[in-house]
């Protein structure tokens, strides 16, 4: 017996010490790598002005951009959805799915050296369930936040949510400081535009309006080494011509999110010093659709919106491009782990539009037309119903453009219901809870852009989204998603053309860009600069 305890007690022992020779060879290969990353530099990159800094409020790519290194949060997802630690070094999700369980790192802080505790975690989420627009599809599910300690957070939930674990991204859920936002209406706070206390890599310096934000190294981020940049400067450049040469010249290192137009992209991608990046972001999920009000005569009609989609020339639509696209037929996106390729499909035939029409009852006139329809459409974006207002005018379908003044009256009258038909781009995102819940389930009809301002209704599919919703066997949920996009492929309330790829332009002197599934719109800590110090210290371009 006592061979065998000293036998048993070597194993524990020798257990052990494996168990420490792993973690100190884990521990000094990364801070082999952070030695080995050059460090220091500041990055200039060129993109749109955000209304504020608070991605609590709003999902913007202009604000999530500049935000996103200000504020952390829980997880992120690699470029094959999975899950990374980020604040929550580790977790767990309970066998029935309604209760999350994270577990926050240790000695993270604020930017103002006050600890970030599991209080700050509850009181962000139900800051984001109050008041972002997507809010209550991704954190409604959850009934209570448990704080049993400082470091530890738990999520329950009254029904399964997968859409809820996948939004602890911190574009859906960033780490805002209580002892901030606490005090005080969080839509009108002046934190939202001048965010002196964030949790993530960079801290905030300055906005000057109009010209530039900038963002400086977080010296006491919980990335320990990280991040690698000293400094952030996102500039406000209107002029399409200065933005170009200040990214020709270097002025400027990187646009990024598809900034510049397609052609200009494409022209900027072959200069020697800049490298264009297409992979990431599948998890924003980049569309091009047609909305019909379904309100309006003869749009009610089936036959009518099925002769309209045959009236696009896809070969036409997706050249519009400059192959920065794929056709597009199903309602979610090719890359979207649920997309179903067996959809309906409605080829380019004039032929079928006219039988359709006909059928529908809509006979032509003396002067050959059958109905006039309005289109309305983006902002700057006028080829794509140009293309079809010319398909139309061959089966008699008299339609008119309708230019926008500018963004905002545009979103006016969209979100006002105020259309017949509207070319727009839209996100997916990253779970079908948010790209087809808010666009297509009866609930979501509402005056807000984005949302089902269609006026689309079928049980049908308010059933299986809400089915869907809860489900966590992920065979079973996209089944049931597979026959949701079956059925609004054969009913139309959206016509989709296609999957928009976007893409970043940098210049070559850095490296570590993110190309998960959210890429750019990522904490940029492992972004460096090539040409900066091993180790310690820092340089400037």
């Amino acid at each position: 017996m006592r061979v065998d305890k000293r036998l048993s007690l070597n194993r524990v022992l020798w257990g052990i010490i494996i168990i420490l020779v792993v973690i100190g060879w884990v521990f000094s290969s990364a801070v082999a790598r952070n030695e080995q990353t050059p460090r220091g530099g500041t990055l200039k990159m060129v993109y749109n002005e955000p209304p504020h800094l608070n991605p609590a409020l709003i999902t913007g790519p202009p604000t999530g951009l500049p935000a996103l290194q200000i504020f952390a949060g829980l997880l992120q997802f690699d470029e094959n959805y999975q899950p990374r630690p980020y604040l929550a070094k580790k977790w767990e999700i309970s066998p029935d799915g309604c209760r999350y369980t994270f577990h926050l790192e240790k000695g993270a802080t604020f930017h103002d050296g006050k600890p970030i505790t599991s209080a700050d975690v509850a009181f962000s989420l139900e800051m984001i369930r109050k008041n972002h627009p997507f809010g209550e599809l991704t954190f409604g599910p959850v009934t209570e936040v448990e704080t049993p300690d400082s470091h530890t957070v738990v999520f329950k939930l009254r029904h399964p949510s997968p859409v809820t674990f996948a939004a602890t991204h911190p574009w859906l859920l960033p780490i805002l400081p209580k002892h901030i936002y606490g005090g005080g209406e969080i839509r009108m706070h002046p934190a939202n535009v001048k965010p002196m206390v964030g949790s993530g890599p960079f801290k905030f310096v300055e906005w000057k309006k109009g010209r530039y934000i900038i963002l400086d190294r977080n010296e006491c981020f919980f990335r320990k080494g990280r991040p690698y940049l000293d400094r952030i400067i996102i500039e406000f450049i209107p002029d399409p011509t200065a933005r170009s040469i200040a990214l020709e010249t270097g002025a400027t290192h990187m646009a990024p999110l598809g900034y510049f137009p397609f052609l200009d992209g494409l022209r900027l991608g072959e200069m020697p010093h800049l490298v264009m990046i297409t992979k990431g972001l599948e998890g924003l999920g980049s569309r091009w659709v047609y909305e019909l009000n379904l309100r309006k005569p003869p749009l009610d009609n089936l036959k009518v919106r099925k002769a309209i989609a045959h009236c696009f020339d896809w070969n036409l639509e997706i050249g519009l491009w400059h192959g920065f696209a794929k056709a597009a037929h199903a309602p979610l996106r090719y890359t979207s782990p649920f997309f179903n390729p067996h959809v309906q499909k409605y080829e380019y035939s004039l032929e079928k539009a006219d039988q359709l029409l006909e059928a529908a009852g809509y006979k032509r006139k003396a002067d050959g037309t059958r109905f006039d329809l309005r289109i309305d459409f983006w902002p700057g974006m006028s080829a794509g119903p140009e293309s079809l207002k010319e398909q139309l005018k061959k089966v008699g379908i008299r339609a008119t453009l309708r230019s926008p003044a500018d963004y905002a009256s545009w979103i006016a009258k969209i979100a006002n219901w105020d259309f017949e038909m509207n070319s727009t781009g839209y996100f997916d995102f990253m779970d079908p809870t948010i790209g087809m819940d808010r666009r297509f389930t009866s609930k979501n009809i509402k005056k807000i852009p984005w949302t089902n301002t269609m006026g689309y209704r079928n049980p049908e599919v308010d059933r299986l989204c809400d089915e869907a919703r809860k489900e966590l066997d992920f065979e079973k949920r996209k089944k049931l998603y597979f026959r949701v996009q079956e059925i609004l492929a054969d009913e139309l309330p959206v016509i989709y053309t296609a999957d928009i790829e976007m893409y970043t332009l940098s210049s070559r002197e850095f490296g570590g860009i993110p190309i998960d599934i959210w890429g750019m719109l990522n904490p940029l800590d492992g972004v460096f600069w090539r040409k900066g110090r091993l180790g310690t210290g820092s340089s400037l371009p």
